[in-house]
């Protein structure tokens, strides 16, 4: 049996060896580098910050840009027309608008925004996927934010740069001003397309009531244009328009803003109008010329015009079926056609070619052509004011001036008519014979002249057959004195005016004396007999009475056919027209057997029985 080891005493466990301190001087070479470090990094960050914003405009003067001054056309009845410059509506407020507006471009541009400070790390992850994968600056993941800070402040390039300075711009703005105020700014400066600025703007432009009146498929549809203000405009694109507003409605209904009932009945609910039939851009270009000498300054201006816009649509709609039709058989490619009420002025209609889009070249106001039979009433006045009479006798037989021949057409010489009858069936060689008895051309040019035709004119006995040239506003207006007693008024096509919201002096109807009421009136008897019996039977309107209001007017036609009028009088049920209609070609060439007293005296016809009508109820909002 062995014994148990003998227990000595205990030996305590050697210590391990002593760790020297670190040296004083490390500890001091961590905090100097990390100090370095910070302000290293701090001066980078200042420095890139001060190269993003080197370039970028001041924000003072960007909040409160100088822009074009905007300019909207509206026809008689308040439909916009026309838009040029920056359209701006009335600055509102976010309290003031249906809470479904910026609940509607929330939906579809950041739903984030009440969250985030400015940027948006989710949409910022997933556009940078989208543009490594892609291999291009495909997307961005912009918030509400950074769009205002572009539209404010940068232009729209899209490159890393530019987006750089966005952010900055975005921080900037999140710090100045509160999330109302953000979305206050963005509603009241983004670009809607058509011209229009904001959503006061646009919702006047597009549906014809302000912003704080918008129903629900129209706030879905002015919040989906900021994508592609141009390709979702309602008026060029209505279908694209609808379907973007239908986008959005689905996204109000994922966000909680809609149920997806309301959403499914407020898309069902779109109803995007037409646009006004007939093409006012002839009239809005003459309306909207020399606005700057009219009303100086760069407020912004709505004008309410003249257009009737059901008498535009008859206008334009029979202009272009009289040349498709009969017109493309007889050679005549250009019309244009003006309707003036005769105691105003006020142009109510007017085309100056057959469409607008493929030319603007107004026929109506810039094309200066000899008017041919279509002036002798101005000779024929001459002679009255130099002492005769409508029932005075002129030869009607040939007559030679030198080797100048006139021919009487289709008339067959009688020795001897009345003035009346001469003017009716527009005899040419009694025409010379008036002339000279009002005293020769100088006489008639300055009866002319008083009636607002300034030539050119032919100082010789050829003036009688109209050998000057005139537009055919001035012509209409020169035919006004004719039915209104004698007073020469000046076309206008603007009614009234506001500049900012104020109203202004938009002038009044400027009416000239230039011949007696005696010898209007028997100018136009003499006019009434050319539609009675002459050479504008065409352009009686069936019913229409004979006597104080009927219908008169006076043919014209010049040599070749390059040229055919019609410069009628027409009663209308709210009040008296000038009509005037030219047909012809561009470059002259001859038409076949086109006289004033057939095509023309027809689309007069057409018009006049237009005029006749009273004008639909409009039924209110």
């Amino acid at each position: 049996m062995s014994r148990p080891p003998r227990k000595g005493p205990t030996r305590p466990p050697p210590k391990p060896p002593a760790v020297p301190a670190p040296p004083r001087r490390n500890r001091w070479r961590w905090l100097r580098w990390t100090v370095l470090v910070s302000v290293w990094g701090a001066l980078a960050l200042g420095a890139a910050v001060l190269v993003l914003t080197w370039d970028l405009p001041r924000t003072d003067i960007a909040l409160s840009q100088t822009r074009r001054a905007g300019v909207t056309l509206e026809a008689s009845n308040g439909t916009i027309i026309a838009t040029s410059g920056d359209v701006h509506g009335e600055i509102v407020r976010l309290r003031q608008l249906p809470a479904h507006l910026p609940a509607a471009l929330l939906a579809i541009e950041d739903r984030r925004f009440r969250s985030h400070w400015g940027l948006d790390p989710i949409g910022i992850a997933r556009a940078a996927w989208v543009n490594w994968s892609t291999g291009r600056v495909a997307q961005g993941g912009s918030t509400l934010t950074q769009q205002l800070a572009k539209n404010l402040f940068l232009t729209p390039e899209r490159s890393l740069w530019r987006k750089a300075q966005e952010v900055v711009m975005a921080l900037w703005l999140e710090w100045h001003f509160s999330k109302d105020e953000l979305l206050e700014i963005y509603l009241n400066r983004v670009y809607l397309g058509a011209g229009a600025f904001g959503v006061d703007a646009a919702a006047r432009v597009y549906f014809g009531v302000p912003a704080t009146r918008v129903n629900l498929w129209q706030a879905a549809m002015l919040a989906g244009l900021p994508k592609a203000p141009s390709r979702l405009n309602p008026r060029t694109a209505p279908d694209a328009a609808a379907a973007r507003a239908a986008e959005v409605l689905e996204a109000m209904a994922e966000t909680g803003a809609l149920t997806r009932q309301q959403a499914a009945l407020a898309a069902e609910s779109i109803r995007i109008a037409p646009r006004p039939s007939g093409d006012s851009g002839w009239f809005a270009d003459w309306a909207m010329d020399d606005l700057g000498t009219r009303f100086p300054g760069n407020a912004d201006l709505v004008l309410r015009t003249s257009l009737d816009l059901r008498i535009q649509a008859v206008v334009e709609a029979r202009l272009e079926a009289l040349l498709a039709g009969p017109g493309t058989r007889a050679g005549a490619g250009q019309g244009a056609v003006v309707v003036m009420e005769a105691a105003t002025g006020n142009i109510r209609a007017m085309a100056g070619g057959r469409n607008f889009r493929t030319s603007q070249f107004n026929r109506a106001t810039q094309a200066r052509r000899q008017p041919g039979s279509a002036f002798k009433p101005f000779v024929f006045l001459t002679a009255l004011e130099a002492g005769a009479s409508p029932q005075d006798m002129v030869a009607d037989t040939p007559i030679n001036l030198g080797g100048w021949r006139p021919g009487n057409g289709h008339w067959r010489s009688q020795g001897e008519v009345t003035l009346e009858e001469a003017l009716a069936h527009s005899v040419n060689t009694a025409a010379v014979r008036v002339l000279a008895r009002g005293g020769g051309a100088r006489a008639t040019i300055e009866t002319a002249r008083r009636f607002g035709l300034h030539g050119p004119f032919e100082r010789d006995a050829t003036l009688a057959l109209g050998t000057g040239e005139v537009t055919l506003l001035d012509l209409v207006a020169a035919y006004a004195p004719f039915a209104n007693g004698g007073l020469l008024p000046e076309p206008r096509g603007i009614l009234s005016a506001r500049a900012d919201g104020r109203a202004v002096a938009a002038g009044r109807p400027t009416l000239l004396r230039v011949t007696t009421p005696e010898r209007a009136a028997a100018m136009r008897r003499m006019l009434e007999a050319v539609v009675a019996r002459g050479t504008g039977r065409l352009a009686q309107p069936p019913g229409q009475p004979r006597g104080l209001h009927a219908v008169a007017g006076k043919t014209g036609t010049t040599q070749d056919f390059r040229d055919a009028w019609f410069i009628g009088l027409a009663p209308g049920a709210d009040g008296s027209f000038v009509v005037g209609v030219w047909l012809g070609n561009d470059d002259a060439t001859p038409m076949q057997d086109v006289r004033g007293g057939t095509l023309p005296a027809r689309l007069f016809r057409e018009v006049a029985e237009a005029l006749a009508q009273p004008a639909p109820a409009v039924a209110g909002r």
